[in-house]
């Protein structure tokens, strides 16, 4: 029996995947046989690299191999960002990544369209953010803070962690939602922010709940609500900006990702490894002392997240005219 060209042709392709589909469950259960690089976007210290750092050393323990953590700061994360977005997909460079994610590539356009050339691996856990305010200014609730912000001459003014940053974000829509306005000053870090906060110049923040919970147990700063859809564990006398503001939730979340083309039996092993991890007695109570709950799940489930909520900063970005700097 004797075949045309494209038969043949078939023939070969069907081989050649066959090949493919067999040597990918090999090559994931050998993967890594290297040092894997883990680019975080921002600088040493912050919430973003305490985690990572954690996590890397437990993905060590799990895969046999270092997981060595490469800061990579600047421009909001988008430097780590394009590095990640760029780097040969074959599993040795993966990023751990904040909810910043979703909310720079809302307000940025760079060329390599991090939303789609970035995917998501796993999510490592979720904390609030709390609007926070120096106890100088006189409201005890969020309802009385809103009140205050309608009745004050040229406006109150809030600390965020930069133009277009997620805590940035996540004020411009508290502000939209209330239908009030208040003056923006952006800062590099929560931690940049901490010295006017206290003082009383810059009194208002929706900041990480790591950095001030501190100060709200000393009485040098007054938590008005957290950001989550229900209260918080470690924060339990704290209401949610949803019980003032209905529908109001931002969830601070903290995970991995890898270049757009990374084998999907090696996101997979990846994914496995850190969902063990979240099950170990001693990484939950760690995460928790930080103010973190554990999450874990599937690539897809963490996926649709930073979409939905890439969708929702382009819209706050819009709505609230904010430019890139």
């Amino acid at each position: 029996m004797k075949f045309g060209p494209k038969a043949c042709v078939a023939a070969v392709v069907l081989a050649a995947s066959t090949v493919v589909s067999a040597v990918a469950p090999v090559y994931a259960q050998q993967y890594p046989t290297k040092v894997v690089r883990v680019i975080v976007p921002f600088a040493p210290g912050g919430g973003s690299d305490i985690t990572a750092r954690q996590f890397a050393q437990k993905l060590s323990e799990a895969l046999g191999q270092q997981f060595i953590v490469d800061n990579r700061g600047g421009a909001g994360g988008l430097i780590g960002m394009e590095m990640t977005a760029k780097a040969p997909p074959d599993g040795y460079t993966i990023m751990m990544m904040s909810a910043s994610f979703s909310a720079t590539s809302a307000l940025n356009k760079p060329p390599f369209d991090p939303i789609n050339s970035i995917v998501p691996v796993a999510e490592f856990g979720i904390t609030p953010f709390v609007l926070t305010i120096h106890p100088s200014v006189p409201a005890k609730t969020a309802k009385e803070l809103i009140a205050l912000a309608r009745s004050t001459q040229g406006g109150l003014t809030y600390a965020s962690t930069g133009i277009g940053s997620i805590t940035h974000l996540s004020t411009e829509l508290f502000l939209n939602m209330a239908k009030i306005k208040m003056v923006h000053v952006p800062y590099k870090s929560t931690g940049a922010a901490m010295g006017d906060l206290l003082s009383g110049q810059v009194p208002i923040i929706v900041g990480s709940l790591l950095p001030v919970v501190p100060h709200i147990g000393t009485g040098k700063l007054r938590a008005l609500a957290v950001t989550t859809a229900k209260r918080w564990y470690s924060l339990p006398n704290v209401p949610t900006l949803g019980e003032t503001l209905p529908g109001y939730e931002v969830e601070l979340w903290f995970g991995t990702m890898a270049p757009r083309g990374t084998p999907q039996p090696i996101i997979d092993r990846l994914n496995g490894a850190v969902n063990k991890a979240l099950e170990q007695p001693e990484m939950k109570k760690n995460l928790e002392q930080q103010g973190m709950a554990p999450t874990g799940g599937t690539p897809q489930k963490f996926d649709s997240r930073i979409r939905k909520e890439y969708q929702r900063w382009l819209k706050v970005v819009q709505e609230a005219n904010i430019k890139p700097e």
